[in-house]
């Protein structure tokens, strides 16, 4: 498994969660709300703002129930290249996710550091294969797929010479927002063996522990639904983090980074504080000089002066070299 580079970021194993705010939709085709949502993600410290690409002419028949919807819904094509450098003058990474071939053309253009692939999308391979082709890495969703689905995906970005893949564990798209055992964070150990690629999490909680605990379990992303306003028209916002929910999402996996520490058990010893709270052996009586010491002269209880419990039958039948008295700690001088 190789670590994939975006921009000046590398993802992957021994680095920092890589957390997506997904504006998404939740523009609601206003330009200074689309603005917003780029402050949002920007104060809380996520690593990058991504947008969703739609066009309803390009995605559903005009008689599907969701070309309305859609319609309504989408992103002007002229906000893109706008969009992408007020991020960049904050400091923030621009994403956004394709449905089309313009879209692909487009993102390439005004320089986005990778394309983030929709999970109804995983199956669309022509469109996948000509956005490998452009030589960005590939964030991969992969909701309502199941590892066939995957592979295939797989298989036809790499056939693009495209290696640089990551994929996102997303669970069923038509119940948001999911509850959390309907999430099977489990997946993402089945992912990470069956493909050997980095994997992260793609969340549509409104729980914060959640993708936390994701992190815990190895995720290298975190993809997270962001609104200003929950009760906003728009089809995303009631799934989504409110600006202060993101903070305390960020702040949570930032925590948990910083807990994971090493995977080498050893004490952390502070020696001052611990060794009165640790047992040792204790002259139970006093014990004349020259004494052969039984297993009744000694006790093990705190503090810890003397020497280790564990090396009780090693002590037993040595003899002592000065008095000990009753309460000492024995130690090896002594014997």
């Amino acid at each position: 498994m190789k670590n994939i580079r975006l921009g000046d970021r590398w993802i992957g194993i021994g680095e920092p969660c890589f957390i997506i705010a997904e504006a998404g939709s939740n523009h609601d085709r206003k330009f200074s709300q689309a603005i917003e949502l780029i402050d949002v993600a920007l104060e809380a410290r996520a690593d990058a703002v991504k947008f969703q690409i739609l066009s309803a002419d390009t995605l559903y028949s005009e008689n599907a129930p969701a070309f309305g919807i859609i319609k309504e819904n989408e992103f002007p094509r002229e906000w893109l290249r706008q969009l992408y450098e007020y991020a960049k003058k904050k400091g923030i990474i621009f994403l956004a996710t394709p449905f089309d071939k313009s879209a692909v053309d487009q993102l390439y253009e005004i320089g986005v550091p990778c394309y983030k692939w929709s999970s109804l999308e995983i199956v669309n391979l022509p469109l996948l294969r000509y956005a490998a082709s452009k030589g960005k890495p590939i964030i991969l969703s992969t909701g309502v797929s199941d590892l066939s689905d995957i592979q295939q995906a797989l298989n036809e970005i790499y056939s693009a010479g495209n290696k640089n893949v990551i994929l996102l564990h997303c669970a069923s798209l038509f119940e948001y927002p999911q509850k959390p055992e309907q999430v099977n964070l489990r997946m993402l150990d089945t992912m990470r063996n069956a493909f050997d690629v980095p994997v992260g999490f793609s969340d549509h909680t409104l729980s914060i522990a959640i993708p936390a605990s994701a992190v815990g379990r190895g995720a290298c992303i975190i993809e997270k639904h962001i609104t200003l306003d929950r009760n906003l028209k728009g089809p995303d916002h009631s799934f989504a983090l409110m600006p202060q929910e993101l903070k305390e999402m960020v702040k949570a996996i930032r925590e948990v980074e910083a807990s994971l520490g090493s995977p080498i058990k050893k004490a952390i010893f502070d020696e001052e504080k611990a060794i009165p709270q640790r047992p040792s052996i204790i002259a139970r009586v006093d014990i004349p000089q020259g004494t052969i010491i039984t297993e009744d002269m000694v006790i093990t209880k705190r503090p810890g002066y003397g020497i280790a419990p564990k090396y009780l039958s090693v002590i037993v039948g040595r003899t002592t070299k000065k008095h000990i008295k009753k309460g000492e700690g024995i130690t090896w001088d002594l014997i």
